[in-house]
C-alpha cells in the first residue's frame, strides 16, 4: 500500500495562530466564523476589538468574549502533529507557577504514568487471558479515565448561592477539568437544584457574569489572577439583581 508523506511545513498554515504566528496553544475558535487562534492571543486582541482577526466579521458588538470557545479537537491535532509541543507547554506552565510560588494545579503526572504502565502491560501480554475479572476491571478503569478527563489540568471550585430565591448546594466544593465550561457548571447546578432549565442561571466571578463557553482555565487566568485556590464562583437566577 502506497503512503504519502506530508511535511509539517505544508500544513503549518492550518495549525498556527494568525496573531502570533506560532503553533496553536489552548486553541480557541470564534463561533461565528470558526476561525481558530491561541486563547491568550485572541483574548488580548478582543480587549480592543470585536471582529475576527482573520475575516473581520463582527463577533459581537459588546461582548465578543462570550462567543468564543475552546477547540479541544484542534488542540489535540496540533499536539499530535508537532513533536514535543505539549511537553514543552506543560513545562512552561509548571515553571510559571513555580516562579510565582503557587501550587501547580492538576499535576497528574503520577496518574498518567500509571495509565501508561497499565497499557504497556496489556501490549506485552502480561495480563492472563483466563483472568477475566482483572481484564474487566482494567477496561472499566481505562474507560473511566477516558470519559472523565482525569488526566486534564484540574481546578478546585467553591460554588456559592448569591440569591435568596435559590438554595445553596449541599456540597459546594468541587474539583473538575480545567477544560470544563461555564455551561457545564450551569447544567450541574440545575440538576442538583432540580431546576427546569439551566438557562435560568447566571454564574459570576468577581461580580461579573461569565460567558457560557468560557472554560474554567480561562476564568482562572483572566478573572482569578494570582489568587489562591479555590476559584470562588456565585450563581443566581438570570434576572435576579445583586
Amino acid at each position: 500500500m502506497l503512503t504519502r508523506k506530508i511535511k509539517l511545513w505544508d500544513i503549518n498554515a492550518h495549525i498556527t495562530c494568525r496573531l502570533c504566528s506560532g503553533y496553536l496553544i489552548d486553541a480557541t475558535t470564534v463561533t461565528e466564523c470558526l476561525h481558530t487562534f491561541c486563547r491568550s492571543c485572541l483574548v488580548k486582541y478582543l480587549e480592543e476589538n470585536n471582529t475576527c482577526p482573520t475575516c473581520r466579521i463582527v463577533i459581537h458588538q459588546s461582548h465578543p468574549l462570550q462567543y468564543i470557545g475552546h477547540d479541544r479537537t484542534m488542540q489535540d491535532i496540533v499536539y499530535k502533529l508537532v513533536p514535543g509541543l505539549q511537553e514543552a507547554e506543560m513545562r512552561k506552565q509548571r515553571e510559571f507557577y513555580h516562579k510565582l510560588g503557587m501550587e501547580v494545579p492538576g499535576d497528574t503526572k503520577g496518574e498518567a504514568c500509571s495509565a501508561k504502565q497499565h497499557l504497556d502491560s496489556h501490549r506485552n501480554g502480561e495480563t492472563k487471558a483466563d483472568d477475566s475479572s482483572n481484564k474487566e476491571t482494567a477496561e472499566e478503569k481505562q474507560e473511566e479515565d477516558n470519559d472523565y478527563h482525569r488526566s486534564d489540568e484540574q481546578v478546585s471550585i467553591c460554588l456559592e448561592c448569591n440569591s435568596s430565591k435559590l438554595r445553596g448546594l449541599k456540597r459546594k466544593w468541587i474539583r473538575c477539568s480545567a477544560q470544563a465550561t461555564v455551561l457545564h457548571l450551569k447544567k450541574f447546578i440545575a440538576k442538583k437544584l432540580n431546576l427546569s432549565s439551566f438557562n435560568e442561571l447566571d454564574i459570576l466571578c468577581n461580580e461579573e457574569i461569565l460567558g457560557k463557553d468560557h472554560t474554567l482555565k480561562f476564568v482562572v487566568v483572566t478573572r482569578w489572577r494570582f489568587k489562591k485556590a479555590p476559584l470562588l464562583l456565585h450563581y443566581r437566577p438570570k434576572m435576579d439583581l445583586l
